[in-house]
């Protein structure tokens, strides 16, 4: 696919919504901060309220270890010609990085000392694979999405932390649709939780959302009611265990424990060529991803990002024209900020964060 679609996905900003028991309210703002980057964000790995990870552009990636107040770029001097899309971070010293494109310019690197040296784990030689992103269910089981190969999406896993890496068989992979796709937006096109794994799609009609129970090695896919075509679909998810708080997108290591019906999933798109209109571009599901509904009050925009906060029913969705917050588990949405953003994530102790667009961080008041 041309890779113009992959690289003109709207710019993101990156916030940090510090605490405990997050419960956003009508007189929420964002504090910005200085993180001395001017990349674009679009991999985002919060580990706590004060530990988080970003990857973007130009071979760009940050830490923090104190909340935000400061950053240290620790990115692979190797990757600077290359685009981070997606990390997953386990700690302060550990992370696995994501950089997309067609061929060797989808790579995965991973470090274990804060980001002083990285290892490039995996290289794909594939010249039809375009890697969109991965997730990790705990430190040692991760999975990564290509566009399809020979009509059907490939599956990367890896069982050693991000280490080594396979490419798994399509044996247990349905037929793609023509034109289908997965978004390299926001990290959050594949989610993982324990043994079930899901992913979405877009770029053809319906847009569908893939899940697997079995650790990655078979999937079923299931139609949404998001509208999908060229530049539209879905373009984030979040699962969560049923009556648990459950952040969404944390740091890795967060998978927990459940049957795949016991799991609520929201799902989000639209079309970023239109970003201000997106009819039913939100959606949840009650169970495990097998059947999807229309949120009863949708954003009624683009939406790129979505995450469960650390409090039962609460989630934020974000997008380049704004950002959303829904107390009853995704069925309706209010519009909370008109701020550019694209991708949120969300950790267990409460703390979320969203990525953007010239290196933005910005704190969360209410």
């Amino acid at each position: 696919m041309p890779m113009q679609r992959k690289l003109s996905i709207p710019a993101l900003a990156l916030v940090m919504i510090a605490g405990t028991g997050f419960t956003p309210g009508p007189g929420l703002r964002w504090q910005l901060t200085d993180t001395g980057s001017t990349a674009r964000f679009r991999g985002l790995a919060p580990v706590s309220a004060k530990v988080a990870w970003a990857a973007g552009s130009a071979g760009t990636v940050l830490r923090t270890v104190d909340g935000g107040r400061t950053w240290s770029s620790v990115g692979p001097p190797e990757a600077a010609a290359l685009q981070f899309r997606d990390i997953a971070a386990f700690d302060a010293r550990s992370a696995v990085a994501l950089t997309i494109g067609s061929g060797t310019d989808s790579r995965v690197y991973a470090t274990s000392d804060g980001g002083r040296t990285w290892t490039e784990s995996f290289r794909n030689d594939d010249p039809v694979a375009f890697y969109d992103c991965l997730d990790f269910s705990d430190r040692r089981h991760g999975l990564a999405l290509s566009d399809p190969v020979d009509g059907k999406f490939r599956i990367l896993a890896t069982r050693d932390g991000g280490r080594t890496w396979q490419v798994r068989p399509t044996d247990g992979m349905p037929a793609a649709l023509p034109g289908e796709f997965a978004f390299a937006a926001s990290g959050t096109c594949l989610v993982t939780r324990g043994n079930n794994a899901w992913f979405a799609t877009g770029g053809a009609a319906p847009s569908r959302v893939f899940a697997s129970r079995d650790g990655g090695r078979t999937w079923s896919a299931s139609n949404s009611p998001i509208p999908g075509g060229p530049s539209a679909g879905i373009y984030g998810l979040a699962f969560r265990a049923a009556g648990q708080g459950g952040a969404g997108q944390g740091g890795a290591g967060q998978g927990g424990a459940g049957q795949s019906g016991g799991w609520q999933g929201l799902a989000v798109g639209g079309d970023y060529v239109t970003p201000a209109a997106a009819p039913d571009g939100a959606a949840v599901s009650r169970n495990g991803g097998r059947t999807w509904t229309v949120s009863r009050e949708v954003p009624g925009e683009y939406r790129s990002g979505v995450a469960w906060t650390g409090r039962a029913k609460t989630a934020l969705a974000v997008g380049p024209t704004g950002s959303d917050v829904s107390y009853d588990g995704g069925v309706s949405w209010r519009h909370f900020d008109t701020g550019s953003f694209d991708a949120v994530a969300c950790t267990a102790d409460g703390a979320c964060w969203a990525s953007g667009e010239q290196g933005r961080i910005a704190h969360l008041k209410h």
